[in-house]
């Protein structure tokens, strides 16, 4: 399925729920999911509807423990001095190919960063390395996916809103 110009997994996806979907044990830790997995493709009526605010969808960062994207989502009142750091960082460390979008709200940014079939270990390694970079100039506010420290069906993005450019407000 294709979302604005990113290429998503779309064999299954994730619907948020009001209440608790699922209940996950993993590495001696329990999450409660509030996203249910539906074993259906993502289909181009249910992604408007997400973008309309009717449903929040979220879609797989995983295959066979292989990834397309390293996710990088901040959400916190300085998301415009965030975009600017990320932008830098990445010209620094030579990464062009990545997206920034807006998220549910207008405080929320995901970044995107396409990689060639990552293995979650090599994923986990490079997204640290990004963090650690961030963590040098500002307080941490945003969590990087896909983690090794997340069961399967917490490795998921919500599908962004609109394409970030700086200047939304």
């Amino acid at each position: 399925m294709k979302v604005f110009d990113l290429e998503l997994l779309d064999s299954h996806y994730y619907i948020k729920r009001s209440t608790i979907a699922e209940k996950i044990s993993f590495n001696n830790r329990t999450f409660y999911a509030k996203f249910e997995r539906i074993n259906e493709p993502l289909t181009p009526l249910l992604l408007e509807q997400h973008l309309h605010r009717e449903y929040t969808i979220a879609v797989p960062l995983l295959q066979n423990n292989h990834t397309d994207y390293l996710l990088i989502e901040y959400k916190g009142h300085e998301y415009q001095r965030f975009y600017h750091l990320v932008k830098h960082l990445f010209q620094t460390l030579e990464i062009e190919n990545y997206s920034i979008y807006q998220g549910k709200d207008r405080e929320r940014l995901q970044v995107f960063i396409r990689v060639d079939r990552l293995t979650l270990e090599e994923a986990d390694k490079q997204l640290q390395t990004f963090s650690d970079a961030l963590k040098e100039k500002m307080t941490k506010k945003w969590k990087t996916l896909p983690s090794l420290n997340l069961p399967e069906d917490y490795n998921i993005v919500t599908l962004p809103y609109a394409v970030y450019d700086g200047n939304l407000q």
